[in-house]
């Protein structure tokens, strides 16, 4: 019999409620963005973003529960973001968790937000081959991960500077198109021509699965003051995304290629925010299909921040009886792993 599986996501700017049954079917899937409220700041405020999480939770929860047309009484298990993420966000997510749990005396699973990333993978597949490598590419993460099976991690590299996101968010704002930066400037790339402009691609030293972002936010800077200057230039703020783009999705291939091949996996799966890049899901998709590797990245609908993941994962740790006490807690930089 398959369990339902409630689960709350509030680790930064989105709050999101889910029901997925038997770890694959979302039956709702809510998310209350925030994003036209942090517009006008150029990326998200923490204070603001933690009291709309507690205006919006309870009636993002309530709609989650009637979309999918189950109560309480029927969930068996309650999912929630511990971390990592912004704390005062994150509490509000757990703090209901804990209460719905005790009430209706169903166990707690504190979700590692990172983690469920992964897991939207699984949410849409749950037949993907292990070993793998996963990608995961978001507005604060940029990692590889090694995955020999469910539930087990090995960090190959990591962002040493600004996370992808992060680099499209101040690209972005540098270009005059405001926050948040990933889908406008996946939308202008498309405008552009790639091959106007070759800006640096950090590849650090040899055999490094680490990633460096922040010396191309500052070659598009340069760029976009000497094209301000030069009225007659016939490069484009268009060619200039498109040129940004090629850049981050040639890094973040070439190394997560790089790492499949040294842990000789069977699969290479995406996830995370930047995984919806249209540029970065064909460039990896090409690459992983010509060595032979199987590949997935889950719907655009599921690779930003929302709620069926957490369930998702959720399924897995409820599966395998590991669940958290009323004592849980926010951890706003919590490790993959732990």
């Amino acid at each position: 019999m398959s369990e339902y599986i409630l689960g709350i996501e509030t680790s930064c700017d989105e709050t999101s409620a889910a029901v997925v049954k038997g770890g694959v079917e979302a039956l709702s899937n809510i998310v209350s963005s925030q994003i036209d409220i942090h517009q006008k700041y150029g990326g998200v405020v923490p204070e603001i973003a933690s009291r709309r999480h507690i205006e919006a939770i309870i009636p993002v929860i309530e709609e989650s529960l009637d979309k999918a047309d189950i109560s309480l009484d029927k969930i068996d298990g309650i999912a929630v973001t511990r971390g990592p993420g912004l704390v005062g966000a994150l509490l509000v997510g757990v703090a209901t968790a804990k209460s719905i749990s005790f009430v209706k005396g169903v166990p707690l699973m504190g979700i590692n937000h990172i983690e469920s990333h992964i897991y939207a993978n699984f949410l849409s597949n749950r037949n993907i081959p292990f070993p793998l490598v996963c990608l995961i590419v978001s507005g604060g993460h940029t990692d590889l991960v090694y995955m020999p099976e469910h539930g087990i991690y090995e960090l190959l590299g990591k962002t040493r500077d600004d996370a992808a996101g992060e680099a499209f968010d101040k690209a972005a704002r540098v270009l005059g198109w405001g926050y948040p930066g990933g889908p406008v400037i996946d939308r202008m790339a498309q405008k552009g021509d790639g091959s106007k402009i070759r800006f640096p691609r950090a590849f650090l030293e040899s055999g490094s699965y680490d990633f460096s972002f922040s010396g191309l936010k500052t070659a598009v800077l340069k760029k976009a003051e000497q094209l301000d200057q030069d009225t007659n230039s016939a490069i484009t703020y268009e060619d200039m995304a498109a040129s940004f783009q090629d850049a981050v999705a040639e890094v973040l291939v070439r190394k997560t290629i790089a790492a499949a091949e040294s842990k000789n996996v069977k699969s290479i799966i995406a996830a995370g925010g930047v995984a919806a890049n249209s540029q970065l899901r064909a460039s990896l998709e090409e690459e992983a299909c010509k060595k032979g590797y199987y590949f997935h990245v889950p719907p655009l609908s599921l690779c930003t921040d929302n709620a069926a993941m957490v369930a998702c994962l959720g399924h897995y740790k409820h599966k395998a009886g590991i669940f958290s006490g009323l004592d849980l807690n926010a951890l706003p930089n919590y490790p993959l792993g732990k």
